[in-house]
């Protein structure tokens, strides 16, 4: 009998990646409906919105195109909506459900049903009664589909919603409103209140299915599934259905005790990572260094096995400290000169040619700032790639400010201000009655792309960067004006195999945070491991030298097991990086679409470097100020 999810109280199926895992979903659904059009009776989905479904309705609409599944039987109720807000304001779910799904498909208009953000205050509980009853009538809901919150939340089903809540508007969470707030400029914009199925009326559903997607969501998938049901976690009540079951990606999976304590699960295959795994994991439990834990730590940890298996606790000590010893360096292009098998990286060739990828014009500075100086200041040829304009990330007061200095410029050195006046004052127009559901014009996207690549060259010159080692490579997938961006295309990997075979790097530094709100990372990422494969298939030389290393940044860190290479930092170096950032002074203070985190991109720079250091030293290293950490993909 397999013990592997012997914790879980709610089944889990765990798929590679999120695509994987929202292929897997919408087959179930194709199969119900099917199976309902066989049998000549409705098919009633409970639908859900934000991020997490996009890939699941995106490949409902490609099977609906290219395998003729047809949604004529089918009638929708979607779990929620923003109150109060415009049916057609960008952010709106109605908006986001068109968009996404029934604009694509052969539903029936008057099947699809979802929460009026537009209806009056003094009509919302009679609207939300004759919600439930539409589901009633329609003979209840066959299969509904789930994100989670953060804090647990489904629907808008805040912490503290009970078992039997009714469909009703809500005050939304402030943490709910800040994890939103990247769909909005900021977080003053986002809604306060909403209109949400409750969880009594969810419960209802014949069948359920969660999904959650990487690792930001793994905490709160462990307390939901694992730990005792609470209206605290409003999706731990879901373990009172019948049917249920959590579809996740490996990130998200990687909280639960199966993954993250497997040794507590049944056997366990001892590798040097799974030992590094669960050593550093205990320590950092027990509060102890490496070099401190006794036999009895092990076994009181439940790695008896491990004992049995690799002998005494202070040998098995011992490897895991030099594993962690010898991923600290100073040299993060190698140190020339010196034989150090155990070291990160290879001291030859020296210098390296070294490609940093970006994918927002600041990324580099923000995410790897200290190693970029010192791969710099250590003589390597530094090349730097910004893979966006980054322009939604620009506030409209930015545009009239460096409008109103251009033709102040233009004035001052007696140059004809009429064609830069005359796009100041269309500007001021256009913005000062902008809608909600209206996107920039071509010219100020291309204004605010503008700003953000002037940051960033002045970032590479405080660097030292030379100024043809600078690439705005503009990917198209990000130019779309919204935050909603276009899939990975031919295009955008085009140019990134142009620049990366006129450049030959020895080294690639790549963002591996897939935690961004937005998306954008992983797509830039994706497609660099896209050229990098086919550069490869093609057989140039010179790819197979070259390695690729990832960083991660504002949203999260690497897990202090996972890291390979670990790159000190001095107070004084704290603080160049710190100078560094603040060149992107665009980026400065309350910016559009910062996500979930509150503070200053500075300031989680330095408050996880800073962290990463700690955890090293609780860890019986030494202490340094601060750490930037990276882990080598190989591909």
């Amino acid at each position: 009998m397999s013990m592997v999810d012997s914790f879980e109280k709610i089944p889990v199926k765990i798929y590679p990646d999120l695509k994987q895992g929202s292929v897997a979903v919408a087959k179930q659904i194709a199969s119900l409906i099917r199976e309902k059009q066989k049998n000549k009776v409705k098919c009633v989905l409970g639908l859900s919105t934000g991020s997490t479904p996009k890939t699941l309705y995106k490949e409902l609409v490609r099977m609906h195109k290219e395998e003729k599944l047809s949604f004529k039987n089918v009638i929708t109720f979607n779990l929620d909506e923003y109150y109060p807000i415009n049916n057609d304001a960008l952010q709106s779910y109605n908006r986001f459900m068109r968009v996404n799904l029934f604009n694509h498909i052969d539903i029936h208009p008057k099947n699809i049903h979802i929460p009026n953000g537009e209806v009056k205050k003094e009509d919302i509980k009679e609207h939300c009664r004759q919600y439930e009853k539409m589901i009633q009538d329609a003979g209840g809901i066959d299969l509904q589909i789930l994100g989670i919150g953060n804090n647990g939340h489904i629907g808008f089903n805040e912490p503290g919603s009970g078992i039997y809540s009714k469909t009703r508007l809500i005050t939304l969470d402030n943490s709910t409103r800040i994890a939103n707030a990247y769909e909005f400029a900021n977080i003053s914009e986002v809604p306060r209140l909403a209109i949400t199925m409750g969880i009594g009326e969810i419960l209802k559903a014949k069948r359920i299915i969660l999904m959650a997607w990487g690792s930001g969501k793994a905490p709160v998938i462990k307390k939901a599934v694992e730990d005792e049901e609470t209206d605290h976690v409003p999706a731990s009540l879901l373990q009172n259905h019948d049917d249920v079951i959590f579809v996740v990606d490996e990130s998200a999976a990687s909280e639960l005790t199966r993954n993250k304590s497997p040794w507590l699960t049944g056997d366990c295959e001892w590798t040097e990572k799974m030992i590094k795994k669960a050593v550093v994991n205990m320590a950092l439990k027990l509060k102890k260094p490496v070099l401190s834990l006794t036999n009895s730590d092990y076994n009181e940890y439940g790695l008896s096995d491990l004992l049995v298996e690799q002998g005494d606790a202070y040998e098995i000590n011992l490897q895991v400290y030099y594993m962690l010893r010898d991923s600290i360096t100073g040299w993060p292009a190698g140190k020339p000169n010196v034989d150090l098998p155990e070291h990160p990286e290879r001291s030859t060739p020296y210098p390296k040619r070294c490609f940093i990828f970006s994918p927002h014009p600041d990324d580099d500075i923000i995410s790897m700032g200290g190693t970029f100086l010192r791969l710099h200041d250590q003589g390597n040829d530094v090349h730097v790639g910004y893979q966006t304009s980054g322009n939604i990330a620009v506030t409209d007061e930015f545009v009239t400010r460096f409008l109103d200095f251009t033709v102040g410029f233009e004035e001052i050195a007696g140059i004809d201000t009429s064609k830069s006046g005359k796009i100041l004052a269309n500007a001021r127009k256009f913005l000062s009655n902008k809608k909600s559901n209206q996107t920039d014009t071509a010219i100020i996207r291309a204004i605010k792309g503008l700003i953000r690549r002037c940051e960033a060259k002045a970032t590479c010159r405080y660097v030292g960067i030379k100024e043809e080692n600078i690439h705005f490579l503009d990917l198209p997938f990000y130019e779309t004006g919204i935050i909603e961006k276009k899939p990975m295309s031919e295009k955008d990997v085009k140019i990134t195999m142009e620049v990366l075979r006129k450049v030959k790097p020895q080294q690639v530094y790549c963002a591996g945070d897939f935690a961004d709100p937005h998306g954008t990372h992983i797509v830039c990422f994706n497609v660099v491991l896209e050229a990098l494969k086919r550069i490869k298939s093609a057989g140039d030389e010179w790819i197979n030298d070259c390695w690729l290393w990832l960083y991660k940044g504002a949203w999260q860190e690497w897990n202090v097991e996972e890291i390979e290479m670990a790159i000190p930092m001095s107070p004084d170096q704290v603080l160049k990086k710190r100078f560094g950032i603040f060149i992107h002074q665009s980026q400065k203070d309350m910016v559009p679409f910062q996500g979930s985190d509150s503070r200053e991109f500075w300031q989680r720079a330095e408050e996880r470097n800073a962290a990463t250091a700690n955890l090293y030293a609780d860890l019986g290293l030494t202490h340094y100020a601060a750490m930037e950490a990276f882990v080598r993909w190989h591909y």
